[in-house]
């Protein structure tokens, strides 16, 4: 018996198919792929076991009863069960619709119609197969994060990887750090990531967010106080400096501390002792400290609201955390994982996201970082009908508008309007000199404005 060896350096596609002539046919359409062919459920099945192909091409009218669909259903399920991150694009009659959407509600991930077109088919096979790329590394981002020091901060952007390099050197030092980035980009996971590369990571690690607690309450709440110190001091109780004493304090939210308060931080920094209210004697604290805000620190210190000494005190190093929406691919990446997570809380399945709906996380600006994106993502969990998560079940619009991001035609056009459109505005319409600045001739730049329908410049 013949084995058909698998070409490693080529991506491997398993087609399912019967007939002879379209398996020829598609066995040299798809360039970069090796292309695995199967004429029915049991050696597809075979194939997959041997081969595990990441995205499947599946004829839904497989023998023993090739005018029905009944066996290709069967070889879905079956290869879904098998391989459940398999990309499975179904291919039906021309006038079968019924059978393709029982197919996605199955878990197929596409269908395509005949007659075949092998260039159209192509595409389909290699946005199937990044998609499975994506999800993949995704999954294996996943199962590598339990060893992560960095516990809980996931994602694969250049912008976070930096942040968590900086963190990775920063953690082991005792330097006082500064936390900056927008509420819901996860400042407080990064001021733990710094704790538990310390060595004081078997000791306290003690939060407190000087926005929740009232003004007249924040200073007892860090210093601690004497019995009878005030009305209802009827013990003595250490503050968060003392409790956090040998590990880390977690000040967030500190552009929110009252400026009397902020005097007696800065006491405390320089010299490391704390009194409790009501107290006369000095307590030593050996503490680590990391601050956060999502305030502009800057200019509180102009509007007079913040210490501009306390901010050299609590700055020696600053994190800077990026938006989520300036972490490429993060969002992707954040909403599998959540999507993941909160499946299996409970006890839900589903296949991943819609096509519409991955567009959606990829461009929505995310205004509450990965906060936001946590709570609509647990939100769809609990509500989604189907097998795919779609805007509409995390609180958006089903609307095709983000379609057009991928629309490169468009987005080039659009990208050639507004550099011609500054040009002009910028050299006046003086067609010659915007010409010679965009690199290009002056009849090029007529044609541009022509072809985008833009104002004639030399009737401006």
């Amino acid at each position: 018996m013949n084995k058909l060896m698998v070409d490693h350096t080529l991506k491997p596609l398993l087609v399912i198919e019967d007939n002879p002539g379209i398996q020829k046919q598609l066995k040299w359409s798809f360039d970069g792929y090796q292309v695995l062919l199967a004429g029915d459920r049991v050696s597809a099945l075979e194939q997959l076991k041997k081969n595990k192909a990441p995205v499947v091409t599946l004829d839904l009218g497989l023998p023993p009863d090739p005018a029905n669909a009944s066996e290709g259903f069967a070889a879905l399920q079956d290869i879904l069960k098998l391989a459940p991150h398999t990309k499975v694009i179904v291919v039906t009659g021309n006038d079968d619709r019924e059978s393709a959407l029982r197919a996605i509600s199955l878990g197929a991930y596409d269908f395509y119609q005949k007659p075949i077109e092998p260039e159209v088919l192509s595409l389909i096979v290699d946005r199937a197969y990044q998609l499975y790329e994506i999800e993949e590394e995704n999954r294996q981002l996943v199962a590598n994060g339990n060893n992560s020091v960095l516990d809980g901060v996931i994602g694969a952007s250049q912008q976070i990887l930096a942040v968590c390099r900086l963190v990775e050197r920063v953690g082991p030092s005792e330097a006082t750090s500064l936390v900056l980035g927008e509420s819901g980009t996860g400042k407080e996971l990064i001021a733990r990531a710094l704790h538990n590369l310390s060595p004081r990571k078997k000791k306290p690690f003690v939060a407190l967010n000087c926005a929740a607690i009232p003004d007249n309450l924040l200073e007892s709440e860090l210093f601690g106080y004497e019995k009878g110190a005030f009305t209802g001091a009827v013990s003595q109780t250490k503050g968060k400096i003392e409790t956090a004493s040998g590990g880390t304090l977690f000040l967030d939210e500190i552009g929110d501390m009252p400026m009397p308060l902020q005097a007696k931080m800065l006491r405390f920094l320089q010299e490391r002792v704390v009194e409790r209210l009501g107290g006369r004697s000095s307590i030593e604290v050996d503490v680590r400290i990391v601050c956060a805000t999502h305030r502009k620190l800057d200019q509180l210190i102009q509007t007079g609201e913040f210490r501009e000494d306390l901010f050299y005190r609590i700055s020696e190093i600053v994190i800077d955390i990026p938006a989520l929406r300036e972490r490429e691919g993060d969002a992707i990446l954040l909403a599998q994982t959540f999507l993941d997570s909160f499946s299996e809380k409970n006890g839900r399945n589903f296949r991943g996201f819609s096509e519409s709906a991955r567009i959606k996380l990829d461009s929505y600006d995310w205004p509450g970082n990965v906060r936001e994106l946590e709570n609509r993502i647990k939100r769809a969990v609990v509500l989604a009908d189907g097998n795919r998560i779609t805007p509409v079940d995390m609180g958006f619009d089903e609307n095709m508008e983000s379609m057009q991001l991928l629309d490169l035609r468009e987005a080039r056009e659009q990208v050639e309007r507004d550099v011609i459109q500054r040009a002009l505005a910028i050299y006046d319409n003086n067609v010659t000199h915007a010409a010679e600045a965009m690199g290009i001739s002056r009849p090029s730049l007529y044609q541009l404005v022509k072809k985008l329908g833009l104002p004639d410049p030399g009737k401006a």
